[in-house]
């Protein structure tokens, strides 16, 4: 169900991007931004994960003045409490989301991606991704821009769900 879902929502950001790409004047070229990843655990898993840090790579393409249609290619690894004994709570994960972003002034947006997220451990699988979160951009030269955002993010399997507060930090090419 998680694919067929997934799959639908990638058919529609192409068809979309096409669609509008053509009858529309482009506000900018597209840009690719790094940045550093840092998770805050809520809910449940925030009683064995303390916090995570990681990186992304963040495409940005633009469809109209306002939209931008996002591509996003992280790694994020989880440290946590102590669960049995003297071991501690370790894991790691892959998420690959696509989505959009709507710019409501010319630098603050809302954001919303979907996608999956692979653990990197043997037999792990993978999780549905749903991400709503809010930033700002702050232009620093011709070509490049600051990219501050926050996000909920949630993480969902048949094994239970994952939740966690996001904020990044990058920069924009």
């Amino acid at each position: 169900m998680k694919k067929i879902f997934f799959s639908t929502v990638l058919l529609m950001l192409f068809l979309f991007t096409n669609t509008h790409a053509q009858s529309s004047a482009q506000a900018a070229e597209p840009r690719l931004g790094i940045g550093l990843d840092l998770g805050l655990p809520i809910g449940d898993f925030g009683d064995f994960a303390n916090y995570g840090v990681g990186g992304s790579i963040l495409y940005q393409h633009p469809v109209s003045t306002s939209l931008n249609i996002t591509g996003n290619v992280g790694y994020i690894k989880f440290n946590g409490k102590q669960t049995i004994g003297t071991l501690k709570y370790m894991q790691s994960f892959i998420p690959i989301k696509v989505g959009a972003r709507y710019f409501l002034t010319q630098n603050i947006y809302g954001t919303a991606e979907v996608g999956s997220s692979i653990a990197t451990t043997s037999g792990s699988g993978a999780s549905f991704i749903y991400t709503p979160g809010l930033g700002f951009e702050i232009p620093v030269s011709s070509n490049g821009s600051l990219d501050i955002g926050a996000r909920y993010e949630s993480w969902t399997k048949n094994t239970g769900t994952i939740s966690f507060i996001g904020i990044r930090a990058g920069y924009n090419f």
